[in-house]
């Protein structure tokens, strides 16, 4: 999913993609049960890292997760340029909340090799505090708690607090 916050309209803009779909499935891992059904192989890489090997105009690559990761990312760049019409520098990826610090930081990788600037990696459920609540306005106080609970799957369930107080996250 790519979203642009839209100042005109106090709100955030989610962009649909090239086929009209406001979400893009990605999921970069796998089991090895699940490698006999793909048309590639995979490979012990340096230090034992995992490659993707595939055939790319009649030549054999190479590839970590983190290259796979970053061509999502470029097409995700691209809606959301073509949205804006212009050049995308900084931008915040959500991840799952159950991602290890490994996994995130190697989204920030995955980021970097398409010449992003990650800000930040945020939490699937604090982005969407973050955007339900940057469309509220504040209580007379000047603060507000909002809560938000996803539920993803079965048994599964993801729940963020924040306090928005003019228009800073704490």
């Amino acid at each position: 999913m790519v979203g642009v916050w839209d100042p005109q309209n106090d709100w955030v803009e989610i962009i649909a993609n090239d086929q009209g779909n406001k979400t893009t499935p990605s999921y970069v891992a796998f089991t090895e049960s699940d490698m006999k059904f793909w048309p590639f192989k995979v490979i012990s890489g340096a230090d034992e890292k995992p490659m993707v090997v595939v055939n790319y105009k009649g030549e054999e690559k190479q590839l970590a997760a983190e290259q796979i990761s970053s061509m999502v990312l470029i097409n995700m760049r691209q809606i959301a340029e073509d949205y804006l019409s212009s050049t995308l520098k900084n931008t915040d990826i959500t991840v799952p909340a159950y991602f290890k610090d490994s996994q995130r930081q190697a989204t920030k990788r995955a980021g970097a090799i398409d010449s992003l600037n990650v800000m930040r990696i945020i939490n699937e459920p604090t982005a969407a505090v973050i955007a339900y609540g940057l469309d509220k306005k504040t209580s007379s106080a000047g603060e507000s708690n909002v809560l938000i609970l996803i539920w993803v799957v079965v048994l599964l369930m993801c729940m963020s607090l924040l306090t928005i107080a003019d228009v800073s996250l704490k």
